[in-house]
């Protein structure tokens, strides 16, 4: 494998849709998923209504990358070994001897192995992973805090989790589109120009420009059909069809890779309805449902003419994407990683052109604009997503840690960068450096790495 990487040297060109070929305007997708999760525990599950106040300040809280310890109430920041960064209970800060006291000398995380190896869900912890789920994070730190002041410091235990699960589940659910259900779905419905971006004129030219090239484009997407039909056609046109070869909906990432055929077959859709019947193979292009890794790799090689037709896959998130479409499809993979973007990386100029447009929408008495930060900003309490300073008992030793999501970026995917939006003015022949054990960990990033991750290897030179 050379050490650079080519959109020319791929046959097959694929896509995760939310947060990858479609950006959210990040601040009011957040407000909204956490209003959605919140509004369902207070109005079904009787929490408190104080769960929906919140100020523009307490927004520095929601992070990515954070895994919630469902035993205790912890939420912690992980480093590439599975130390415990940082933490907080609920929403509040554990000092050093606090998180020594919780996690040994050593500060080890007990789940890390099983997370670390397989990225599989328990019931013991969750990983916040993208943004999607992410206000989850923020709600669960302040649920726990609420919990504590209702029963007076008792221990915190799971149940809470039943409750937040039910909330996603009403709002995310594959119904909820079509009937209208939870907070969410309505509300981008209503007004998708609020919540979604559109793509560039430049991406729209790239994506024509690679099936001009003779490559095959693929979008997968764990969101339901009606749902992707309503982005693709705001952030592309109505005639995004056009675009892809073969569209995945409902692909329930990241089962879709790891799972025998015979357990997730795919179906056909009608109006939106998913066929009873699976199909017992992929024999053309087209719109499906669900489906697999292996039997979409045997329709790749027909449509290729190639025995190992070579695939690159861009997406959003470890778990989902990156993870298992690099470990069980052996596909190369790029990361799109907007906190790059929090980290002196520039923004591409399609989205200043972007963010300026939909300026005035952003400012009709929004006082919550004025003072939130960014999910993809650094934050005050829980630092760098790619690197953070690991302080030993009694605070002598500080040395720079990667944390364990930026170790994941370089182990699992083949480049990062902040946006498609980024490399779209590119050629297709472009060389790229990518991700390499024996390179210095900031090569890989495009179009150059995160702040934090340059302070650290200049420190160490």
């Amino acid at each position: 494998m050379s050490g650079y990487f080519s959109l020319s040297d791929c046959d097959v060109i694929g896509f995760d849709l939310d947060h990858t070929l479609c950006r959210y305007h990040l601040k009011e997708t957040s407000r909204l998923i956490y209003e959605s999760f919140a509004r369902y525990l207070v109005e079904h599950k009787g929490y408190d209504k104080d769960l929906l106040n919140l100020t523009p300040a307490t927004w520095d809280f929601c992070f990515k990358g954070l895994v919630v310890d469902l035993e205790d109430g912890n939420l912690v920041k992980l480093a590439e070994d599975g130390t415990v960064l940082r933490a907080t209970h609920g929403t509040n800060d554990l000092s050093t001897e606090e998180i020594i006291k919780h996690y040994g000398p050593k500060r080890e995380w007990k789940h890390f192995n099983s997370l670390n190896t397989s990225f599989t869900r328990s019931a013991k912890y969750y990983f916040y992973d993208n943004y999607f789920d992410l206000p989850g994070a923020f709600l669960c730190g302040r649920v726990v805090d609420m919990l504590h002041k209702v029963f007076r410091g008792n221990e915190v235990n799971s149940d809470f989790w039943k409750d937040m699960v039910a909330a996603i589940d009403h709002n995310y659910n594959t119904s909820a589109f079509k009937d209208d259900a939870g907070t969410y779905f309505p509300s981008v419905k209503r007004d998708p120009g609020r919540y979604l971006q559109p793509c560039s004129d430049s991406v729209k030219t790239w994506l024509h420009s690679m099936k001009n090239a003779g490559k095959v484009l693929l979008l997968i997407t764990s969101s339901h059909s009606d749902y992707c039909r309503l982005i693709c056609e705001h952030i592309l046109g109505k005639d995004f069809e056009e675009l892809f070869d073969v569209i995945i909906t409902n692909a329930l990432k990241p089962g879709f890779f790891s799972l025998v055929p015979q357990q997730r077959p795919f179906r056909t859709l009608v109006n939106d309805v998913e066929e009873s019947e699976g199909l017992p193979s992929l024999d053309k292009p087209g719109w499906y449902s669900q489906g697999n890794w292996p039997h979409l790799h045997e329709l790749l090689k027909t449509m290729t003419g190639k025995p190992e037709p070579k695939v690159v896959y861009f997406g959003d998130s470890m778990r989902s994407d990156m993870f298992p479409a690099s470990s069980f499809g052996k596909w190369e993979t790029v990361m799109i990683v907007e906190e790059m973007e929090g980290e002196g990386v520039p923004k591409s100029d399609a989205a200043k052109s972007n963010e300026a447009q939909v300026e005035p929408l952003e400012k009709k008495g929004k006082f919550e604009e004025q003072g939130m930060k960014s999910p993809s900003a650094i934050s005050n309490q829980w630092g760098s997503y790619f690197v953070d300073v690991h302080q030993s008992g009694g605070g002598d030793e500080e040395s720079q840690k990667l944390t364990w999501c930026c170790h994941c970026i370089h182990k699992y995917s083949t480049m990062a960068i902040p946006s498609v939006e980024h490399i779209a003015d590119l050629p297709l022949d472009y060389k790229f450096p990518r991700f390499s054990p024996d390179k210095p960990c900031t090569t890989g990033y495009y179009p150059r790495p995160p702040d934090s991750l340059l302070k650290r290897c200049e420190s160490m030179s």
